[in-house]
């Protein structure tokens, strides 16, 4: 039977109006034919060129602990269940992550995170970051985000009042496919942690990894969660099939299409946040990243964590060669003609030429 043809600045149109999809408009995003994907990007860029016009985000990262982690992500080189051959080492000090920082200013970062492995941080842990983090914020011009695993209130009170901006919590998959991917905590365990956050006044950063043999309505549920919760960030991770982990050998229905396609859905149901085209995007996107960039306005330069990644001037020159520009968070952002106010954070920054 042929494909009911799909009016794809329709979709814009409900999303620009606030709207959500459908489960058959959403299902129709993930199921377009290849053939339609440049009218797919074009819709989905209407979308984000509202609130975020060509302004494109760098986000640089530190592993500032690796490994030694109790928890068995299958995806993740640093667990528990992993044999990958990464380096090992316990947190960096106020120094290193101020040295690392300097770097990714360097990179032009709008954004510094600082990572850790573990379950959570220890409180002496929490301590020692924010020192570094006020540290940070008093040479350079860049906001803050710590992803630093399960959080209770009063770890979350103290990292708001030494100046982190943002704390990033992945879900990572939908909640009925959670316990597929991990058993040592849970879905619950990582809603909780960003409920801790969002009361002590930090924005929320919270992504997807995709190809961990999720079904579309996973797919589907994770993105409306995300609107739901009202996470200003939504990271796009494409599964990194490390050896020596339990999904080594994942990710086989990821394709340049496959990830585009789930991009444009993401920012249909999140019209105004941020998303960011994050881990994988070199592995499964390929000689397509540049068009990431139609319905994402931020990536990560300079890898992740245990994997390395695309490096800052080359992700310049993407940037460039698309006519985008990279966003400074030195100064106030210019008005994007059209941007309607629908309840969401709004972006700051001003443009750079590169």
């Amino acid at each position: 039977m042929p494909q009911t043809a799909i009016d794809y600045n329709q979709l814009a149109e409900l999303a620009l109006a606030g709207d959500e999809l459908n489960d058959a408009q959403a299902r129709a995003v993930l199921d377009t034919p290849d053939a339609d994907l440049l009218p797919l990007l074009h819709a989905a860029y209407r979308v984000r060129r509202r609130t975020w016009g060509n302004r494109v985000q760098l986000h640089v990262l530190t592993n500032a602990k690796s490994g030694l982690c109790p928890e068995d992500c299958h995806y993740c080189s640093q667990s528990s269940v992993s044999t990958a051959p990464i380096e090992k080492y316990r947190l960096m000090t106020r120094d290193g992550l101020l040295d690392e920082a300097r770097r990714a200013h360097d990179s032009k970062a709008f954004r510094y995170c600082i990572v850790i492995s573990g379950r959570g941080p220890t409180d002496a842990e929490v301590g020692e970051i924010s020192e570094a983090v006020r540290a940070i914020k008093s040479e350079f011009d860049m906001e803050i985000c710590c992803s630093v695993g399960l959080l209770n209130g009063d770890q979350a009170r103290r990292f708001a009042e030494a100046g982190v901006d943002r704390v990033n919590h992945n879900l990572n998959t939908s909640e009925r496919h959670y316990e597929k991917i991990c058993t040592t905590h849970t879905y619950a365990d990582r809603i909780e942690t960003l409920r801790h956050c969002r009361e002590a006044g930090l924005s929320l950063c919270s992504g997807a990894i995709f190809g961990q043999g999720e079904e579309t309505e996973d797919i589907l549920q994770l993105a409306r969660d995300f609107r739901r919760l009202g996470t200003e960030s939504i990271p796009i991770n494409f599964l990194i099939p490390i050896p020596g982990t339990p999904f080594a050998e994942g990710a086989a229905d990821l394709n340049p299409r496959r990830c585009l396609k789930m991009l444009c859905l993401v920012r249909f149901l999140n019209p105004d946040r941020e998303i960011r085209v994050a881990g994988g995007r070199e592995v499964h996107l390929r000689s397509l990243q540049p068009l990431a960039l139609y319905p994402a306005n931020s990536i990560f330069v300079r890898g992740y964590l245990t994997e390395p990644g695309q490096e800052a001037p080359d992700a310049w020159g993407m940037i460039r060669d698309l006519g985008f520009e990279i966003e400074s968070v030195s100064a106030e952002a210019p008005e994007v003609p059209g941007h309607a106010d629908h309840g969401a954070a709004q972006p700051s920054g001003a443009t750079v030429k590169v």
